[in-house]
């Protein structure tokens, strides 16, 4: 079982023309894989996640998720946002409550609670979970909606740029600790994360995905990662296959049309 992209076309009108956004995407994301798509601002990485996630209709092809299509939104997938989300009028836990409360209705009030005090206390935040939003840091804002996503139980989690307001020694230890959620803490299989981080990809994903714009097809490459787990983050900077594939993402962006390979 696998979440599968089709052939995945999106346009949106504009007063003189139509902006094609999604030109035929195929992509495919195994159980166990974190998938990064990343790419010149404006190729729709933001727009394909949406999409799998149910909130943005397609004018073509079909994404399946366990050979289920997928056409509107659905508990089996979450989404983190890089703007937070929350509710600013309710607490941190009931932040989580209310979420799981509605995309999990079947769950009842006991089994949803006990979801949302794991995972607050999975990030760290139990201690805080009667404050509101507005009286913790942005990090912690964050951290409540990573819990916020993995409480729901989703067999996917789509993330849009979750760490790109975060200062960086907030985001390291984000970027640390939803790995270590995913793989330990969570019955949640697939991840795909839109970022704009070369770093970033490579130190969290097994493949990234790179688009590419308008008028050449959207993804213009898919480049392995093929770095063991756990990563350490100080140590992997040295390895070569990370400066391999930073070198191959760094040569491909830093063109005006990473569609246009030198030597293809």
């Amino acid at each position: 079982m696998a979440l599968i992209v089709d052939g995945i076309w999106k346009t949106f009108p504009h007063r003189s023309h139509t902006q094609t956004v999604l030109r035929g995407v195929d992509m495919e994301v195994q159980p166990g894989e974190l998938v990064a798509l990343i790419g010149h601002s404006g190729c729709g990485k933001s727009t394909l996640l949406k999409a799998i996630g149910g909130l943005l209709p397609t004018d073509g092809g079909t994404i399946t998720l366990d050979d289920v299509l997928i056409d509107g939104a659905g508990p089996d997938r979450a989404m983190v946002f890089q703007s937070y989300s929350l509710l600013p009028r309710l607490s941190l836990l009931n932040n989580v409550r209310f979420a799981v409360r509605a995309a999990r209705p079947a769950w009842g009030t006991a089994v949803a609670d006990a979801a949302a005090e794991r995972y607050l206390t999975a990030v760290g935040l139990w201690e805080h979970k009667d404050k509101r939003p507005a009286h913790v840091s942005g990090g912690m804002q964050q951290r409540t909606a990573v819990a916020r996503a993995f409480a729901v139980e989703p067999r996917a989690l789509l993330l849009d740029e979750p760490f790109g307001a975060l200062d960086a020694l907030t985001r390291a230890r984000l970027q640390t600790q939803l790995i270590d959620l995913w793989q330990s803490e969570s019955d949640t299989e697939i991840v795909v994360m839109v970022t704009h981080g070369i770093d970033e990809a490579i130190l969290l994903s097994d493949r990234i995905v790179v688009m590419g714009n308008a008028p050449g097809p959207s993804i213009v490459d898919v480049i392995p990662v093929d770095l063991p787990r756990p990563r350490d983050r100080v140590s992997v900077l040295d390895d070569p296959h990370f400066r391999e594939v930073q070198a191959r993402l760094l040569d491909l962006l830093m063109r005006d049309d990473p569609s246009e390979d030198e030597a293809a």
